[in-house]
C-alpha cells in the first residue's frame, strides 16, 4: 500500500486474517461504532482503510489478544497518541524465543545423567518416583535431556540441606500451575497454529515465563529476607 491506495473492509479482513483468525466484518464495524477507528467513506459510502487505519486496528487487536485490554483503556491510549502525548515506554523484551526454547539434541542415560550431574543412581531413581523428572521413551529404553540435568543438580542441592526427594514434588507441582497459567494467555494464538500466531505465541510465552521467574524470585527472596534479617 505504498501507492496510497486503499482497502476495503473484506480486504482488510484478508490482510489481517493471518495473524487474527477470528477477526471479521463486523468485528471492525462494531470498532468504528466505538470510536476506536475512523476509516473513510467513499462517494458511495464504502468504507476506506488507509495504511494508518490498518496498522490502528491491528494495534488494537494485539492488545487485546495479548494483553486482555477492554476497549475502553484502548481507547484511552489512542487518545494520546492522537493528541500529541508520548505514549507509554514498551515494556522490555523478553528472551529470544529460540534461545529460551532450544532444545539440546543430547539424550542420556540414567547413569549418563547421574555422572553428569554429579549425583548417585539413588537421587534419580527418587526423583523419577516422585515425578520431579519424567524420563521420555528412547530407542535403548528411558532418555534424558539437559533440562533434566539442571532439575537433578537444583535437586542435589536442596537434598544436601535436609530436603527429601518427595518434598520436591510440590515444585514440580507449582511448575505445573504456572505451566497452565501461562498457556492461558497464548491459547487464542495456539488454538490457530499459523506461523505467525505459532512464532507470537513463543514470544508471549518466553516473555512471560521469565516475567513469572523474576516475580516469585523476589517474592521468596522478601519472604525470606524477613527470617534472617535482625530483630
Amino acid at each position: 500500500m505504498s501507492d496510497g491506495r486503499t482497502l476495503n473492509i473484506g480486504e482488510v479482513i484478508d490482510r489481517l486474517r493471518d495473524e487474527f483468525p477470528d477477526v471479521t466484518v463486523s468485528k471492525l464495524r462494531f470498532l468504528e461504532s466505538e470510536g476506536l477507528v475512523h476509516p473513510a467513506r467513499s462517494r458511495s459510502g464504502y468504507r476506506q482503510f488507509h495504511k494508518a487505519d490498518i496498522e490502528r486496528v491491528r494495534y488494537i487487536l494485539r492488545q487485546q489478544r495479548d494483553h486482555f485490554l477492554p476497549l475502553k483503556v484502548i481507547k484511552k491510549k489512542l487518545a494520546t497518541w492522537e493528541r500529541g502525548e508520548e505514549p507509554p515506554l514498551p515494556l522490555p523484551g523478553g528472551p529470544p524465543p529460540d534461545a529460551y526454547f532450544a532444545v539440546s539434541r543430547a539424550r542420556m542415560t540414567a547413569s549418563e545423567l547421574a555422572q553428569a550431574a554429579g549425583v548417585s543412581m539413588e537421587l534419580i531413581s527418587r526423583l523419577v518416583e516422585h515425578g520431579v523428572i519424567d524420563p521420555r521413551k528412547g530407542e535403548k529404553g528411558p532418555e534424558f535431556g539437559d533440562d533434566d540435568a539442571i532439575i537433578v543438580r537444583s535437586a542435589h542441592r536442596l537434598v544436601s540441606y535436609g530436603l527429601e526427594p518427595r518434598h520436591l514434588r510440590s515444585l514440580h507441582l507449582a511448575a505445573n500451575r504456572e505451566t497452565d497459567l501461562l498457556t492461558q494467555l497464548a491459547g487464542p494464538l495456539l488454538r490457530h497454529p499459523s506461523p505467525a500466531n505459532r512464532q507470537r505465541a513463543a514470544e508471549i510465552l518466553a516473555d512471560c515465563a521469565q516475567a513469572a521467574r523474576e516475580m516469585q524470585d523476589a517474592m521468596v527472596r522478601l519472604q525470606l529476607r524477613g527470617l534472617v534479617s535482625e530483630p
